[in-house]
């Protein structure tokens, strides 16, 4: 075998980037042309997991990471790893886990995915960005310095920020009829979403780094380059279907509540627990999400550059 770097999630929205942009970083580096790449996924069979395994110098292999033990990750040499872990109120028991695992086994480096960083806090009402202080709060303990980390605080995902005005204009082209557009975003507030792979990208450069002390117990703030309004998002679907909406409703949750509703989370959850996550997006409405927080390193090393008018013209074309 060889040292490892570990991917989890390697088929999500981060980890895919990571993976397609990690082996061509480790192949134009001395000190890591010798390591290997291991991406997880849940199932071999689904085409991302297949398409990732075709990339040179990457083994896709079937494994739930939350099994993960220390032994494992020495079995597999391991030496740095990325997590991009589920949101489910158990997050921080598996999540915490692993980090243990990690730091029993000898890995020297690992970077996860956070949440949106004006969130992440011992009192934040929703209940998963306290899971991410909490990690947050695991890692930078003394029990836990031999383990270098860089947590990743990205915004909202603008793949799935701008979702909704891309359904909007297909079914508008479709039927020609202007049903109501419903808007998660305020009419007036500055967000800056980015796109997932950006994030991916930036959390490779940081894994092929020759030293990434300087980066440990880092809180990297990421944003796309690009501040925009619910306003300006109905301003992009009137631009695509050449008309007037005349139906808007801003800040509307109704798809959260839907999502809530079908059963996200599993069985057994606390009903409380899982509508608190309707509070995930106050922090937007009150301007605290704008590309002005973008941390300057995530600047310095792989600045975002994907804006949303470029987001949407991908979905409108899948």
């Amino acid at each position: 075998m060889a040292p490892t770097i570990l991917i989890v999630g390697a088929t999500g929205n981060t980890g895919r980037a990571v993976t397609e942009t990690l082996p061509g970083l480790l192949k134009a580096s001395k000190s890591f042309s010798n390591h290997r790449i291991i991406g997880l996924t849940r199932s071999l069979a689904s085409p991302p997991a297949q398409q990732l395994a075709k990339i040179p110098g990457v083994e896709i292999i079937e494994q739930n990471w939350t099994e993960i033990t220390s032994d494992w990750l020495r079995e597999h040499e391991v030496v740095r790893a990325f997590i991009a872990s589920h949101n489910a109120p158990n997050q921080f028991a598996e999540e915490s886990a692993f980090h243990v695992a990690a730091l029993q086994a000898g890995v020297e480096y690992v970077v996860r995915i956070s949440t949106t960083a004006a969130n992440v806090r011992p009192d934040y009402p929703a209940y998963y960005p306290r899971s991410h202080w909490a990690i947050e709060a695991l890692l930078g303990s003394a029990e836990f310095s031999a383990l270098k980390w860089t947590s990743l605080q990205p915004n909202v995902f603008s793949t799935f920020y701008v979702a909704v005005i891309a359904e909007y204009i297909k079914q508008y082209k479709q039927t020609g009829e202007l049903g109501p557009l419903k808007l998660m975003a305020s009419k007036d507030a500055p967000v800056a979403p980015i796109d997932p792979n950006e994030v991916g990208v930036f959390a490779a450069r940081l894994l092929a780094l020759d030293d990434p002390t300087p980066h440990s117990g880092a809180k990297y703030v990421l944003n796309g380059p690009e501040d925009i309004t619910g306003e300006q998002l109905v301003g992009l679907v009137e631009k695509h279907i050449g008309t007037k909406v005349t139906d808007v409703s801003y800040q509307d949750l109704s798809m959260l509540d839907a999502l809530l509703a079908s059963g996200f989370g599993g069985p057994g959850q606390s009903k409380a627990v899982m509508n608190s996550t309707r509070y995930a997006v106050l922090t937007m409405w009150e301007g605290k999400c704008d590309a002005s927080t973008t941390s300057k390193e995530v600047l310095e090393i792989a600045a975002p550059k994907r804006t949303p008018t470029e987001v949407l013209e991908d979905l409108l074309k899948a």
